[in-house]
Order: C-alpha cells, then structure tokens, then sequence
C-alpha cells in the first residue's frame, strides 16, 4: 500500500513535466519543420536579456522588462501593472504546457518587445532557456 502511494504521489508532482515536455517538443518540432537549426538554451538567455528600442517610443524594451532578470519571481507588466507569474517552470508548473498560449504569447510578447514577430529560431531557442529554469 505504502509502495502505490510513493508511485501516486510520483506520478501527480511528474504530470505536469510530462505535458510541458510534450507542448515544447511539439512546437521545436513545428519550428524545425519551418527551417530552424538545433535549439540553443545558451541563444535563448541571450535574446530574453537582449535590448530592442521600440520603434515609436525610443524607449529600451527586453523581456526582462516585464518578467524581471528573476525568472522564479513574479514580473509585472509595465503598462498594466497587472501581476506576471514567474516563468521558470521549477516555481510554476503550468508554466509552458499549452501549445495554444505558448503560441499566442509569443506573438503578442515578440511584437511588443522586438517590434517585430520573433522567428521560429528564436522561438525554440527561448524555449529552450526557458524549460531548463
């Protein structure tokens, strides 16, 4: 009984791994098939810290504008105020499991961020980076 219990408890704190897993490799795979080379967590890092100068404002835009260089804490978006979870799937475990949000998130973030819509390279490698938090 003990033994069942173990692998119970096992298998709930490891459902939500098993989903993220499944919706990251879905889309590096759909980004893949879209002419992207081997994903980079290394490149993601890189991209989430890097500067973008929005096109209208002038003003310095990166990702950790919103989601703070802390990916374990919450972030707050900047023009809201509302309250960001934290990104790094260890401290949030729904986190990166729907290919739906992850898909309209980028397309709202990267437009925001990098004026433009980010490309499937730098989509898997910000996924990348990301699953590893």
């Amino acid at each position: 009984m003990k033994r069942k219990l173990v692998v119970i408890t096992a298998l709930i704190f490891a459902a939500p791994m098993a989903v993220q897993a499944d919706a990251i490799s879905q889309l590096q795979a759909d980004y893949q098939a879209k002419g992207a080379e081997s994903f980079s967590a290394a490149a993601g890092e890189v991209l989430w810290n890097k500067p973008f100068k929005d096109p209208k404002s002038g003003q310095e835009r990166r990702c950790t504008t919103c989601h703070t260089t802390d990916l374990t804490q919450p972030g707050k978006h900047t023009r809201t105020g509302k309250v960001i979870e934290p990104m790094a799937p260890s401290v949030n475990p729904k986190r990166l499991t729907e290919v739906k949000k992850i898909k309209k998130w980028f397309v709202r973030n990267c437009k925001w961020t990098l004026g433009r819509e980010c490309t499937a390279q730098e989509k898997g490698d910000l996924l990348a980076f990301l699953k590893n938090l």
